[in-house]
Formats: C-alpha cells, structure tokens, sequence
C-alpha cells in the first residue's frame, strides 16, 4: 500500500488548514493513473471537483481540518511546520501505508523523513514539490485543495466575498481592514498570522 499527503491554506490568513492523506493498492494507482492527475493548483476548479469524486471512490482519503481557532491556540508553543508534523503523523497512523509520499514543508526534507519514519514505524519519502512528482501526492493535494475550497465556501456564505483569503490577493486585504475597523476578530480568521498585525497597523494609520 502506498501513501500521499499533502495540505493546502497553510499560508492563508483566512480559514482552516487542511491536510488529507491518499492511500491505496498498485491496482488504484493504475486507475489513478488514467483519469489524468496533476498537482491541484494546475487545475481549474471544475476539473479538481471531478477528480476529487473520482480519487475518493478509487482510494482510501482521510482530511484532517485544522481551524483558524485551533491553529491560533497551536501556535502559542508550536510552528504551523511542527503543527503539520504532527497531522502527517496522525494521517500515516491512519492510513497504515508500507510506504507514505510527502510534500514537505521542511527546508531540510530529510530530517522530516526521518522524524516521521520514527513516530509512524513506515517508510517515508519526503521532498519539495512531491506533488508535481508523484501521482499520490498529487491526489492528496486534490482532496486537500478541494476540502480547503468547501470550508471557504462556506465562511463566504456567512460573511460575504473576501477573495482567496491569502495575504497577497487585494480583496482579502481589503475584507480584514474593514473588519478590523469593525471592533474583534472573527474566529475563522487567524490572529497571530503577521498579516493581521501588518494590516492593522496599516488601518490604524489610515485612521489617523
């Protein structure tokens, strides 16, 4: 049995951390293989959402879902790296894989391998950009791309259009000055993100 894992919104300022886990048999794979797999952010939204149905139906996916909340109290004594770490950990348990492709997050991949293949007892291959390398990782980057997309969805239909929720897009800047003005942070947004005090000094300075 062979794994995958990979997350998406670890750098956004808005919303949940998500990391899913694909596992499955040399029969899967070659299925996998022919509905034509990519890393997710090559792939439009409608292509992701029929890959996502088809990976779900063809494997075995587990997602963990780290909230805004959650990672904010995290962090308090953790770095997202060691937060990600730890749901790598519980994914491999999980999925109980021979061996598990991962997409680390890292600057040294091999002392992640090596941490992993320690708390898990498998064999982990850990490297930069394993999505666009293996066709594993590339299905839990899917699942996570796409997990991530429906929570976001779901904060929008509470709140309005914030955009990508990611520092860099104008309209997601522009969505936490407002709310800032407006008095408390929301849970979904993340707190201790450098973004938040960034755009807060920024507002306050508008202010004056």
């Amino acid at each position: 049995m062979k794994a995958g894992i990979d997350e998406a919104g670890k750098g956004c300022v808005i919303g949940p951390l998500i990391v899913a886990g694909v596992c499955c048999n040399s029969e899967s794979e070659k299925q996998l293989e022919k509905i034509g797999l990519r890393d997710s952010k090559k792939l439009p939204h409608s292509k992701r959402l029929e890959l996502y149905e088809k990976i779900v139906e063809l494997a075995k996916v587990e997602v963990i879902k780290v909230t805004a909340k959650e990672l904010d109290e995290l962090m308090k004594f953790k770095t997202i790296n060691e937060i990600l770490k730890n749901c790598f950990v519980e994914l491999i348990l999980k999925l109980k894989p021979d061996v598990v492709y991962v997409d680390s997050p890292d600057v040294i991949p091999e002392r992640l391998k090596s941490e992993l293949e320690e708390a898990t007892g498998r064999k982990v291959v850990a490297e930069h950009k394993a999505d666009e390398k293996y066709l594993i990782v590339s299905a839990a980057s899917i699942v996570a791309k796409v997990e991530r997309e429906r929570e976001i969805e779901r904060i929008k239909e509470r709140v309005g259009d914030f955009g990508s929720g990611y520092a860099s897009d104008p309209r997601t800047r522009e969505f936490l000055r407002k709310i800032i003005m407006s008095g408390k942070l929301p849970d979904y947004v993340r707190k201790r993100w450098k973004t938040v005090a960034n755009v807060s000094q920024l507002t306050l300075e508008d202010y004056e």
